[in-house]
């Protein structure tokens, strides 16, 4: 499947580099032969070098911005969905939607050249721009599950709210919050290589797919290769696992329906 290459390439890719990737090793923009397999970069680095190690940290990021938003998002979500404190919710919902009301690039950039030269930065800024999205998915998919005749009954009942959540709201909740997680997931492979692209995180001259492509632009006509295979992968990995979340969304809702379970 060309997602696991992707992901192998990034992750295992610093470890499969023979040479340097930040030393010169021929000319600016030479093209593909020899033993440089892509060629050279605008400063005469090893293209394919470059490539096997400008993956790790940009997919990094974006991993565990995908889970720290998720994990806010849902755990805010799922609260104000299910509280019975209606005017603390709103106020969480006002804030979150002051903070979607401020462009994801501005507030990015603000956060993450804070601390700069730190990819982790990057990653909780990463994290910040995108919660407000899945506060929002997730808090109105819990409304909805929350006031099914199940969720009712299991209330007056007296059953606990964490039982509540656990059986009556996550079932429901999990295909919306796979789905939204790929959404978050591309959305966090683009904010990530804008990043890299803008120079934030770790800074030349270490390589991220996301600076290849603004570094090596000026020579797109001696070598594209510096420029598209980074952009290629940064494709094939942001649908390719979107692809795979929404199978598995799909597979999560065919189980549920096997079971008898209805929203």
């Amino acid at each position: 499947m060309p997602v696991a290459l992707v992901l192998i390439a990034a992750l295992a890719g610093p470890w499969l580099v023979a040479g340097s990737a930040t030393a010169p090793v021929g000319g600016p923009f030479e093209p593909a032969g020899g033993d440089r397999l892509l060629g050279t970069d605008v400063l005469g680095r090893d293209v394919s070098a470059r490539v096997l190690t400008g993956g790790r940290a940009l997919l990094l990021q974006a991993v565990a911005a995908t889970v720290l938003g998720s994990t806010a998002g849902l755990v805010a979500g799922i609260w104000a969905g299910t509280t019975r404190r209606r005017r603390a919710a709103q106020a969480v919902l006002r804030s979150v939607d002051a903070i979607a009301a401020v462009p994801a690039l501005l507030l990015l950039l603000l956060l993450a050249s804070g601390v700069p030269g730190n990819d982790a930065a990057v990653a909780v800024a990463i994290a910040v721009v995108s919660t407000p999205f899945s506060v929002r998915v997730v808090r109105e998919r819990t409304a909805v599950l929350a006031a099914t005749d199940y969720a009712r009954e299991a209330e007056a009942r007296g059953d606990p709210l964490s039982a509540r959540i656990r059986h009556d709201i996550l079932p429901g909740l999990a295909p919306v919050a796979l789905a939204e997680a790929g959404i978050r997931f591309v959305a966090a492979t683009q904010l990530a290589a804008t990043a890299g692209f803008l120079g934030l995180g770790a800074g030349a001259p270490a390589a991220n797919w996301g600076r290849m492509v603004r570094e090596n632009s000026t020579g797109l006509a001696a070598n594209p290769l510096p420029v598209l295979l980074p952009a290629a992968l940064l494709v094939l990995l942001a649908v390719g696992v979107t692809a795979l979340l929404d199978r598995a969304a799909h597979g999560r809702v065919g189980d549920l329906a096997r079971v008898g379970w209805s929203a």
